[in-house]
């Protein structure tokens, strides 16, 4: 009885035991299901927030420019000639036929400051000078003067107000240019030089060099001649366009025949003459775009165009059409270009004005002001235009146009910039002048990318791939139990050291040992082959002395002697085929050799890269399972049989796992290629030059990008692209994985 209640008690106790056991595997079961799936779904959104965020960073760079009505007055000065606007639009200035200047306070429209020129005969021309409002004003008696607007701001009673006057910074006596009146006028002002250049009545083309020099006495400067030049014209010019320096001279006349000289000495020598229009057609407008390199051609069909010298064979430079631009069918009347960037605004006879950017060939924005215009003005930050009427109606817009420079062409296509011989992909983010102007193509660094992760996959596979298959199958366990640590180990090396010592060391060492590089590099492969055969046909007494899976130790030597035999051969073959300088050698034949090139980047990169190909494959090898290899043995088949056709199909999936994760690896490395090559945004696969990568260039401009700029936004669309390249390898990769896991799972 008491025996029966122990059994009964005892099982009771047993049943309450394994119940709660089994409630709380269950919920074990269930927490590590769900946290599993909530670290997966994590994973998920982090990727999805890096991807939205990178696009939310990238999209405003391809918005289109805005041109919004902010205000609309009347001008109270007629017959006007020129129109301005002051750096943050607040003041807008006139100058009319009568050589009467007006400024105006846009907010209030109050005449701020009336002023004519002291002139001892009529204004007959006018052109501006420079970017802080330098002109050069022509007289009917042929002589000018340089008048500038001033704007200084001040705060009476703690409040902001901008004062507005004019200023002769050479004097308010004019000078002498010619003996007649003169038709147009362009001057040029640079640090030290004055280049005034006039159109007169009768087609004679006066040019006089000023130097320019600072008076001690006052705040003011002064002008001493240095020459002058006087040539009578068989064409008559309604536009001149020089440049500083003096460099290049354009006159074009309004049926689209047009003259190009180049200072030579101290004239002008002609050097080419070309017809710019088609017959019929007429121009109507030339300007000079910002850096004075380009000249844009309005004309009478509403098409603008670009041109700028090229360099030919000879150093002879022909002027050039490069791009063209509609905005409509009507004659373009009015072109002004931005102070800071390679953009435009053009006007057409029908009121229509258009926001255009060269090199990006983008047309912004398009608005109808309703009625022909007389003169347009924007100011030199680009976000206030003005544009005045013929009834004197005048408009002030807001423009936004903040990434004009942006287009699809612009980063993926090739763009003809100035100064450039032909159409190219460039990236050069930044320059010592203002005039230059930032070229973001991302097609070097796209390539550059690649170039790198091909030289490192192409050092880095034969090694971790053979190794690993060798490791797994042929190695003898203790053996494998010290290779396969030693060579994971190698990953956990950070890769600014690896970076550090390319740079440094190999780098030099390479450039001072190419041939025995070279060498090494067919030679180790071919003895190799050569120790495998040689072991294939030795005696069995031999073999046997060594313990199997042991073999592979014995290529040590033969790797260590082959490598010095390789050096010391390598100087006596480039001191007689190379004059003793391999790298020299190459440059005269016209192959570039650079220090840091892709041949380090490949050595030292693909050191990186060969721990995780390695693993992954060792452990995709090892892991087939034992009954496949052994039943392969058993029917016959030979080691080297079992491991091609059966062991490699299994293994396949992991194999190609790892070449793709290392693929990835590689490509989205950055401390080597940034420390071990010359980080030059090239396009050439030459394994002796170096490149830029994606990476790499983001983590050296991202620090010196302004922020919220074409820029920095651009870097990251970098990152983006960078971003697409790893997760199209690895989507490749799973698929891949997928599909070879299916044709062979049944194995």
């Amino acid at each position: 009885m008491e025996t029966s209640i122990k059994d009964k008690t005892r099982k009771l106790l047993d049943e309450q035991t394994h119940s709660g056991k089994h409630k709380r595997r269950k919920i074990k079961d269930l927490l590590a299901r769900y946290g599993i799936a909530a670290g997966g779904l994590s994973v998920i959104a982090a990727v999805v927030l890096i991807c939205f965020y990178l696009l939310w960073v990238v999209l405003p760079i391809f918005k289109p420019a805005s041109v919004e009505l902010n205000k609309e007055f009347q001008w109270t000065q007629s017959e006007v000639a020129y129109l301005g606007v002051e750096e943050y639009g607040e003041i807008a200035f006139s100058l009319n036929n009568a050589g009467e200047m007006q400024f105006v306070d846009i907010e209030t429209n109050n005449i701020i400051l009336n002023e004519s020129l002291e002139a001892d005969s009529a204004m007959t021309a006018y052109s501006k000078m420079d970017l802080k409002g330098l002109m050069a004003i022509g007289f009917e008696d042929g002589s000018f003067k340089l008048v500038s607007q001033k704007y200084q701001i001040t705060y009476p009673n703690d409040k902001r107000k901008i004062n507005a006057s004019l200023e002769y910074p050479f004097g308010e006596d004019a000078f002498e240019l010619a003996d007649s009146s003169i038709k147009a006028i362009n001057g040029k002002l640079w640090e030290d030089g004055l280049l005034i250049t006039a159109l007169t009545v009768d087609n004679q083309l006066v040019s006089k060099l000023y130097t320019v020099e600072e008076d001690m006495f006052d705040d003011g400067f002064s002008l001493e001649e240095d020459s002058a030049s006087n040539i009578q014209l068989n064409f008559s010019p309604k536009f001149i366009l020089a440049t500083e320096g003096p460099s290049w001279l354009y006159l074009i006349a309004e049926n689209g025949q047009s003259q190009v000289y180049r200072w030579k000495g101290s004239d002008w020598k002609l050097s080419e003459t070309k017809t710019l229009v088609e017959q019929g057609v007429t121009v109507t407008e030339a300007v000079f775009l910002l850096g004075q390199t380009s000249v844009l051609i309005g004309d009478s069909n509403g098409v603008i165009t670009q041109w700028f010298p090229v360099r030919e064979e000879g150093n002879n430079f022909l002027f050039t059409e490069i791009r063209d631009f509609e905005l409509a069918d009507a004659a373009i009347t009015n072109i002004i270009t931005e102070e800071r960037r390679k953009g435009f605004i053009a006007a057409d006879a029908n009121g229509r004005v258009g926001v255009f950017y060269t090199t990006s060939e983008r047309h912004l924005d398009t608005v109808n002001f309703g009625q022909p215009l007389t003169a347009i003005a924007i100011n030199s930050r680009s976000n206030k235009l003005v544009v005045l009427g013929q009834d004197g109606t005048t408009n002030l817009f807001d423009v936004e146009n903040e990434h004009p420079e942006i287009s699809w062409s612009a980063l993926w296509g090739e763009v003809w910039y100035e100064s450039y011989e032909e159409p190219s992909v460039t990236w050069q983010s930044s320059a010592s002048t203002n005039d230059f102007e930032s070229k973001f193509s991302l097609v070097p660094l796209s390539f550059g990318t690649l170039k790198a992760a091909f030289y490192a996959m192409l050092f880095a596979v034969p090694l971790a791939i053979f190794g690993a298959i060798f490791t797994a199958y042929f190695m003898a366990p203790k053996m494998r139990s010290m290779v396969k640590p030693t060579v994971e180990i190698m990953e956990a090396l950070p890769t600014v050291i690896l970076g550090f010592l390319a740079g440094l060391w190999l780098a030099p060492m390479v450039e001072e040992n190419l041939m025995g590089i070279i060498l090494v590099l067919f030679m180790l492969p071919i003895l190799t082959v050569l120790f495998g055969y040689a072991w294939h046909r030795a005696p069995g007494s031999i073999k046997h002395k060594i313990p199997d899976g042991w073999q592979a130790a014995l290529l040590f030597p033969v790797i260590i002697f082959g490598t010095m035999f390789a050096f010391w051969l390598g100087e006596p073959i480039e001191a007689a085929m190379f004059d003793g300088n391999m790298p020299a050698w190459l440059n005269s034949i016209g192959i570039n050799y650079d220090q840091r090139n892709s041949l380090v980047v490949g050595i030292a990169m693909g050191f990186a890269v060969i721990p995780t190909i390695f693993s992954i494959t060792e452990d995709a090898v090892f892991s087939v399972p034992k009954h496949l290899t052994n039943g392969s043995l058993a029917l016959g088949a030979s080691p080297w049989q079992t491991m091609v056709r059966v062991v490699l199909p299994t293994a396949s999936p992991g194999i190609f796992s790892a070449l793709m994760i290392g693929l990835g690896r590689a490509v989205g490395e950055t401390m080597i290629v940034l420390m071990a090559t010359g980080n030059t945004p090239i396009m050439d696969m030459n394994i002796f030059e170096g490149m830029r990568t994606l990476s790499a260039n983001i983590a050296v401009e991202m620090p010196e990008s302004e922020l919220g700029s074409s820029h920095y936004r651009v870097l990251f669309l970098a990152a983006f692209v960078l971003f697409l390249f790893t997760f199209l390898f690895n989507t490749i990769a799973e698929v891949v994985r997928q599909r070879l896991r299916t044709k062979y799972g049944s194995l």
